[in-house]
């Protein structure tokens, strides 16, 4: 079969979708993967047929943009910043249709669905996190989205059909009218392809809802890092081999205004006593210099780094997320815009970690959290741990695409 794995995001939604493109090419499919080419090496490495969508300047304006973590205007930030590579993907997808092929696409790959209205083409779309399926029967954790459920409904309502309708519509609708299409469908529901719906998530994380698309299947979550099978840089293992195992940090792999993240992360690890390890590719958020008990890595697997930590602070990422789950570690989460706070709610209520808010993100109050995670049970974490032993994700994933594309 041929197959097209197109995405867009973050190195967090890249990757879990260069993993299943990997997994789809085990099954024997012609595969190619397309997304921004900041990601371009990385797809190449693992010998994937590579095409790019946008620039990479397009991609680096949008992660300087400091209103991409701001929960009001994150989302018309990415959208904006996206929107001429979804004309790339379009371009690359409509042919597919006259091969007999098939797209496999992420959230935001609304070109594809353009494409499936235009020429028929059939589109898996997937999805990483449950946060995009809107439902009202359990609905997702939002910010400014809070009260009864009937509220919850009504904000909701608003918010999709004041902002994130106008905000997609105002770029899309032209665009569509020069190709003959009507104006652009519900976006909350556009994005789930008709064809079907994968899930990169378990069943007992976000447990499927009645007024949730079909066809939708769950697969598990990808758990899928570049350079997994590679040992640790050299400084890296000197480092966790010479003391106890430190607190890691991340902001996230885009995230370039996280130097109050860092500072405070560093201070509360002063006050607990412990090591710091800060991952970032942008290391000018960092305090130079930094104490001795912390060390700087821009990139390294958190499939091999996290099992070697006492506990993680991270931005509420879902696949930054999925890893501490499978690490048995506990989490402390700063959720900025986006996902981030669904993240922060379904980690409470699992009873790994916790959350603290952008404002409340010092020192003092981070080595509070953190000091009560590291003297809190580890049964909740271990529990988690042991039902992500089997890493199936990707696996799952590559046998529900088949099975929707062949319907």
């Amino acid at each position: 079969m041929r197959i097209i794995v197109s995405t867009f995001g973050s190195a967090g939604d890249v990757h879990p979708m260069l993993g299943l493109a990997l997994a789809l090419r085990g099954l024997g499919h012609e595969v190619t993967f397309a997304t921004n080419p900041y990601f371009e090496a990385v797809a190449r490495k693992h010998g994937l047929p590579f095409e790019p969508l946008g620039t990479t300047e397009q991609f680096l304006a949008t992660v300087r943009d400091p209103e991409l973590w701001k929960p009001r205007s994150g989302f018309r930030t990415v959208f904006e910043g996206m929107f001429p590579a979804l004309k790339d993907q379009y371009a690359l997808l409509a042919p597919l249709a006259a091969a007999g092929g098939v797209a496999v696409t992420n959230l935001l790959g609304l070109g594809a669905m353009v494409a499936r209205e235009k020429f028929g083409l059939r589109v898996v779309t997937v999805h990483l996190q449950p946060a995009v399926l809107w439902s009202g029967i359990d609905p997702p954790a939002f910010s400014g989205v809070a009260g009864p459920r009937w509220m919850r409904r009504l904000l909701y309502w608003v918010g999709s059909r004041y902002f994130l309708q106008p905000t997609v519509a105002r770029r899309m609708d032209p665009w569509r009218a020069e190709l003959g299409l009507g104006r652009t469908p519900r976006v909350d529901r556009y994005w789930h392809s008709p064809d079907g719906v994968v899930c990169l998530f378990p069943e007992w994380f976000a447990p499927p809802q009645p007024d949730w698309p079909a066809p939708l299947v769950h697969a598990n979550f990808p758990l899928w890092d570049d350079g997994a099978d590679e040992p640790l840089p050299a400084e890296l293992a000197d480092f966790l081999d010479r003391g106890d195992p430190p607190v890691a940090f991340t902001p996230g792999s885009a995230n370039v205004h996280g130097r109050a993240f860092f500072a405070a992360g560093l201070d509360a690890c002063r006050r607990l006593g412990r090591r710091a390890l800060l991952l970032t590719k942008f290391p000018e958020q960092l305090p130079t210099p930094l104490p001795p008990t912390a060390l700087h890595v821009p990139y390294v697997p958190l499939t091999r780094l996290l099992p070697r930590t006492a506990a993680f602070v991270h931005h509420g990422g879902v696949g930054s997320m999925a890893q501490a789950l499978a690490a048995g570690v506990p989490q402390l989460v700063m959720p900025l815009a986006h996902d981030q706070f669904d993240t922060v709610a379904r980690i409470e209520k699992l009873g790994v970690g916790t959350g603290l808010g952008v404002t409340r993100f010092t020192g003092p109050r981070v080595a509070k959290a953190l000091g009560a995670l590291l003297a809190s049970d580890a049964t909740a974490c271990q529990a988690v741990a042991a039902r992500l032993t089997v890493r199936d994700g990707l696996a799952r994933a590559a046998a529900a695409v088949e099975e929707l594309a062949s319907r």
